[in-house]
């Protein structure tokens, strides 16, 4: 199997069967990365893949694919897009399995498979400039393998957990959130110039968001709607307005989970002029979550969020652990096509083969003789085969 790895040709990229799943559960369930769930996709599988085949929000939801040598699978890639406009691409997990091998022999090969599924994605995706993937900070084999395909580290993030004690206590506190109002599709602007001014710039070129990312068509709408009731979960959203700038300073997104073995999970975005919103909008969604079931917060911040990190300090979070976010951008060759010369064309024996095959049919204009065309001191001007009157 070493030699078969080994060769680049013999590894067989291919979309995700009904029949890798019994393999797959073991390697899925035990990987933190992001993406679909496992109860997701082998329960929905038949219609994750149906979805796959058409137009609709919910292709990519389940973008797998399998590598597989001598008909055995030894890795497995699952991607998604990262924004609307689908410029970049986010790789959400990398498994390369090779249970059966030593532990030395298992690393290397492992790195092999790994290369070759994430080459075949920069190459097949040829929507994609950018490509973003995150790694945890102590699995320094998963590093090397983004480095070796040309990816470079981006940020920190680190991960952050509220217990239901400690929202309990937060819940007490009454909010100070005068200008705070629902999200709708009018109010898309102001959340695209909030995201745009709390990102460094090279995140802000990287993500390369646009106002369509932060509008839900009718149809998307349906389908986050119905995926969330399968996964048993609800969200809530809602900003901040200043009403002398008239802009958006602070946003938050949370996923209320319906039952207590799952997580609540939040995303907060926070101008770096008004961090002194951070206490009030964690206040407000802590009494959010009073009457939901009874289950932790997850929350992230990132190195360029130095306030965020003080508040879950101070107020008691446990560090869930950190993350690094790399990226690389992507530019595909066109073909070239050779110029060649109209003299290096053999057009002689072009236009010796298109002979007419049979005499063509005799028509009124080839029977008809030339008339000579004269003036008045009947000198002729030219021949023709019609028949004009003399010019007077």
């Amino acid at each position: 199997m070493s030699t078969l790895i080994n060769n680049a040709e013999s590894v067989q990229i291919r979309p995700l069967q009904y029949r890798d799943l019994t393999w797959l559960e073991p390697y899925w369930q035990s990987d933190r990365s992001g993406g679909i769930s496992w109860d997701t996709l082998q329960r929905w599988f038949p219609l994750l893949k149906l979805l796959s085949t058409f137009p609709n929000p919910a292709r990519h939801l389940a973008a797998i694919a399998v590598a597989e040598s001598g008909q055995k699978p030894c890795g497995a890639i699952q991607i998604s897009p990262f924004n609307h406009s689908r410029s970049t691409w986010r790789i959400d997990r990398v498994l390369a399995l090779l249970p059966s091998l030593s532990e030395g022999q298992s690393l290397t090969l492992a790195q092999d498979v790994g290369i070759r599924l994430l080459r075949h994605c920069l190459e097949t995706v040829w929507e994609a400039r950018t490509w973003v993937g995150e790694v945890d900070s102590s699995d320094q084999s998963l590093i090397a393998l983004y480095r070796q395909t040309g990816f470079q580290p981006l940020a920190q993030l680190n991960h952050w957990s509220l217990s239901p004690a400690q929202l309990a206590t937060l819940a007490q506190r009454e909010p100070d959130l005068p200008n705070l109002l629902p999200v709708s599709n009018v109010d898309a602007g102001l959340l695209y110039q909030l995201d745009t001014v709390s990102m460094p710039p090279l995140l802000r070129q990287t993500f390369d968001r646009h106002v369509d990312d932060f509008r839900i068509s009718l149809l998307r709408r349906w389908s986050i709607g119905f995926w969330q009731w399968l996964n048993g979960h609800h969200r809530c959203s809602g900003y901040v307005f200043e009403p002398q700038r008239k802009a958006a300073i602070a946003y938050f997104h949370l996923q209320i989970a319906e039952d207590s073995s799952q997580n609540h999970v939040a995303r907060l975005t926070v101008h770096p002029a008004y961090t002194w919103l951070y206490p009030e909008l964690i206040a407000h969604m802590a009494r959010l979550l009073a009457s939901c079931p009874a289950a932790d917060l997850h929350l992230s911040s990132a190195d360029y969020q130095p306030e965020r990190e003080e508040y879950l300090k101070q107020i008691g979070a446990e560090h869930q652990g950190q993350r690094l976010l790399m990226a690389r951008s992507v530019w595909h060759k066109l073909r070239e096509t050779r110029f060649v010369s109209l003299e290096g064309l053999q057009l002689a024996d072009v236009f010796n083969g298109l002979q007419p095959g049979r005499a063509p049919a005799p028509g009124r204009i080839g029977s008809t003789a030339p008339v000579p065309i004269r003036t008045r001191n009947a000198e002729p001007l030219l021949s023709t085969g019609w028949d004009l009157p003399p010019v007077l």
